[in-house]
């Protein structure tokens, strides 16, 4: 009978101690490789190369570099928003507990300027821009006027109140004075007029003619066929116009001046020919602006005003060719303005009665 013999066993050589194991941290093997420990036996092999000593406690190196990552991050969302200039972005951030939460980045939204607009012009010159209604034996005709100081001096066209024995104004809110006339000047078709009892008025700002060129745009305030506060628009379209108007002669000789007509537009003369009326035997010749921007009876007396808000003429006459039953078509951008430098250079001579 054969005997059973007990097989051998397998020889296992004595296996190297292990390294000292701790759970919370990693054993690095080679650069750019990590190990975690799981509790199981190691697999044979050479011995293990030592262990990275572990951090101090309270700031463990993987927190640092993560939390190094997420700013890195966030910094690189911001840039991005300054970048995108106002668009809103969503970046990361670590609360006290390492919890990333996201935030929203507003970009900077600036308002548009008025400034240099129609509309910022109109605003900001309107309520210095009045509507005269003058008073006299031959009628009543309506224009324009510019308020240049704060107590009521109003600049405004010889011919809207040259032998008017009443001079009622409107301002832009409705209020309405009475006013004198200061001085007149017929050569130069300007007059200035002052409100009796008035105070705090918004005075407008006198530009200088002189740097106006071909082509600037510009503004008209006045009140067209009495519509208060009327606005419109254009380009200057030529300068240094000799323009020619009739001169009113004063209180007394209405049978022999020429009137101005309100339905017809204030007569003129331009290259010999005569326009919108005949001018009389009576009349003066200026310097003017040629705008484009729609002019109508009622407008005379009124501000062509630059893109700054700064008066750069008054408005003194427009052409208006007749329709078939004699009256007028309305405006096609042919208007004139006295510069606004020939005004301040006789401001000081109105102001002392002017030349009458």
């Amino acid at each position: 009978m054969t005997d059973f013999q007990q097989p051998q066993q397998p020889y296992y050589p004595p296996q190297p101690p292990r390294p000292p194991y701790d759970p919370t941290q990693p054993v690095t093997t080679e650069p750019g490789t990590t190990i975690w420990p799981s509790g199981g036996h190691l697999p044979p092999g050479p011995p293990a190369p030592p262990v990275t000593p572990p951090s101090p406690a309270g700031a463990p190196a993987p927190h640092r570099r993560a939390k190094r990552g997420v700013g890195l991050l966030a910094a690189v969302a911001i840039a991005a928003a300054a970048v995108g200039g106002g668009t809103a972005t969503l970046v990361e951030r670590l609360t006290a507990d390492g919890t990333p939460t996201a935030s929203g980045v507003n970009g900077t939204n600036v308002s548009a300027s008025s400034k240099g607009t129609v509309a910022g012009v109109a605003e900001a010159v309107s309520p210095s821009i009045v509507e005269i209604s003058a008073s006299s034996t031959a009628g009543k005709s309506t224009g324009s006027g510019v308020i240049i100081t704060g107590d009521g001096e109003i600049v405004t066209n010889n011919h809207v109140i040259s032998g008017a024995s009443e001079i009622s104004v409107r301002l832009s809110n409705g209020k309405t004075y009475q006013a004198k006339v200061v001085g007149t000047d017929p050569d130069k078709d300007l007059a200035l007029i002052k409100l009796e009892g008035a105070s705090g008025l918004k005075a407008a700002t006198l530009g200088n003619s002189d740097n106006v060129k071909v082509g600037d745009e510009v503004v008209a305030i006045g009140s067209p066929e009495g519509l208060t506060g009327t606005v419109t628009s254009g380009i200057v379209s030529a300068l240094d116009r000799d323009v020619t108007v009739a001169k009113d002669e004063g209180q007394g000789q209405d049978q022999q001046r020429q009137q101005y007509d309100p339905r017809q537009g204030w007569p003129f003369e331009f290259g010999g020919q005569e326009f919108n009326g005949d001018t009389g035997s009576s009349k003066t010749t200026y310097k003017a602006l040629q705008t484009d921007a729609s002019l109508n009876p009622g407008n005379s007396g009124g501000a062509l005003i630059n893109m700054n808000g700064e008066i750069i003429g008054i408005n003194s006459a427009m052409y208006s060719p007749s329709s078939s039953n004699g009256s007028s078509a309305g405006s096609v951008g042919l208007g004139f303005a006295i510069p606004v430098n020939t005004l301040k250079a006789d401001l000081d001579s109105l102001r002392d009665g002017g030349s009458n």
